[in-house]
């Protein structure tokens, strides 16, 4: 016997975009909520943008003004606008103030070919965000706690200032980016404990040399007087850096502190002082 189905109502509506927050330090997806805004609080067309959390604890985009006609289309997409060249500015805060605000860019329409699941720009492959653990964090295990302080050759401390740890060959233990104090806190994971020595004397050794980097752009950090740090005084919100750390290493206005060596062990804290001179 053959049973027919009324169909009483469908709803079909395509996403248009995934992004997937994780800790810069352990690369875990960060399942606590957190507050997605445009990076620019004037811009409308971003404020109309619709997001929702998903089960699996991804952002996913849900409808955007510039891609209205995508939200229905389904074997066959507008071809316009073009793959990638409506760039969503956005910006993520954490509530509970463990992570520090950042920037970041979404670039849309993505590839809805599913040959292309696998590349970077997927529509089935949601967008990796890392964020910072601010000082706040808790640490976790062995890892080793490097306070860096970036300050300008006349006083003021730097906010928004991007940290890089690298160790041999020039590999990256680990990132970070200061706050409007200037200072930043960088869990490097994963240090050996003991390892072999490089030197015929030492058979074993337990630390790990490294060098602490630092680039500031002047026009995306922040300014902070001593003073106001010492007295307790916390600047407006607005005014708290939230630069986008994938556009600060490479940014062509970016100013490098000279690279400083440390002494990497596990769990044991390391303190920097960086001074950069801006122009």
């Amino acid at each position: 016997m053959t049973r027919e189905l009324l169909e009483l109502e469908r709803d079909e509506h395509r996403v248009l975009a995934a992004v997937e927050f994780v800790d810069a330090t352990s690369g875990a997806r960060i399942a606590e909520p957190l507050r997605v805004a445009p990076a620019d609080p004037a811009d409308a067309i971003a404020a109309a943008s619709r997001w929702l959390r998903n089960r699996g604890g991804l952002l996913v985009l849900w409808s955007h003004p510039a891609l209205a006609a995508h939200a229905a289309a389904f074997s066959t997409p507008p071809a316009l606008p073009a793959l990638g060249s409506v760039a969503l500015a956005l910006r993520v805060a954490d509530p509970a103030g463990r992570y520090q605000a950042r920037a970041f860019t979404l670039a849309l329409p993505r590839d809805p070919d599913p040959a292309h699941a696998a590349q970077a720009g997927s529509l089935f492959r949601p967008q990796r965000v890392e964020l910072f653990r601010s000082a706040a964090a808790p640490l976790v295990g062995n890892w080793t706690p490097l306070h860096v302080r970036v300050a300008e050759a006349g006083g003021d401390l730097l906010g928004g200032t991007l940290i890089e740890v690298r160790g041999a060959g020039d590999a990256l233990l680990a990132r970070g980016s200061t706050d409007w104090r200037g200072e930043a806190l960088l869990p490097v994971a994963a240090l050996p404990i003991t390892t072999w020595g490089a030197d015929d004397g030492d058979v074993v050794v337990t630390e790990t040399a490294a060098t602490v980097h630092a680039f500031h752009v002047a026009a995306l950090g922040t300014r902070t007087p001593p003073a106001w740090v010492a007295d307790g005084r916390a600047p407006a919100p607005a005014l708290a850096p939230c630069p986008d750390p994938d556009v600060l290493g490479s940014h062509p206005q970016r100013v490098a502190a000279t690279p400083q060596p440390v002494a990497l062990a596990a769990r044991r804290g390391v303190r920097v002082a960086l001074t950069l001179t801006l122009p």
